[in-house]
């Protein structure tokens, strides 16, 4: 039985895995940079080692980015851990990572890549559970849009009114009112 320590350490590990998932032409694809530094190889090594055994990655299992899906990779990224990269990176979908098993077959690599097929599931888990929640909300707007639709109205309408220009009454204690109100008290 695992205890409550090595969980966490793995949750961390996959939870940290699926933030390298990124979603490009509608696949969730790892980039070879980041597979790379995962199966603790220079990023020039896994390209070779696919390109040796390019027949066991077809086109669904891995794509070659255009210059701008790289571009909007970095920009959400913000900063890249890829260096001073010449060519465009590869993108490996969750059978190519699969097959990359098959590739590299370091015993490290053979952990990353059942970490990595984790990341997958959970990342797949999180998906169809916002499915189901997105499915929710549109029955109920389906079932009560006359309300939603008078509730957007009116929210509209009050983000829409200008801010008064009229000077705003002053709110607190006053001198002038205070002196009336203390003769008023004492009599």
């Amino acid at each position: 039985m695992a205890s409550t320590r090595t969980r966490g350490t793995a949750l961390a590990t996959v939870s940290t895995l699926a933030s390298r998932i990124h979603l490009i032409r509608g696949m969730r694809v790892m980039v070879g940079p980041d597979l790379a530094e995962l199966y603790g190889v220079e990023p020039r090594t896994l390209v070779q080692a696919v390109k040796r055994n390019r027949v066991r990655f077809p086109k669904d299992f891995l794509f070659q980015l255009t210059a701008k899906e790289v571009a909007n990779l970095k920009s959400q990224i913000v900063i890249s851990s890829w260096g001073g990269a010449r060519s465009r990176p590869y993108a490996f979908g969750e059978q190519g990572v699969a097959m990359l098993s098959s590739v590299l077959r370091s015993p490290r690599a053979v952990k990353v890549n059942i970490a990595i097929m984790r990341a997958f599931v959970r990342v797949r888990a999180l998906v169809d559970g916002h499915a189901e929640l997105a499915r929710r909300i549109d029955a109920l707007e389906a079932r009560y849009d006359g309300n939603f639709e008078a509730l957007y109205r009116a929210i509209k309408r009050l983000m829409a009114e200008p801010a008064e220009d009229r000077p705003r009454p002053r709110i607190g204690f006053h001198a002038s009112a205070g002196r009336s109100t203390a003769r008023a008290l004492r009599r």
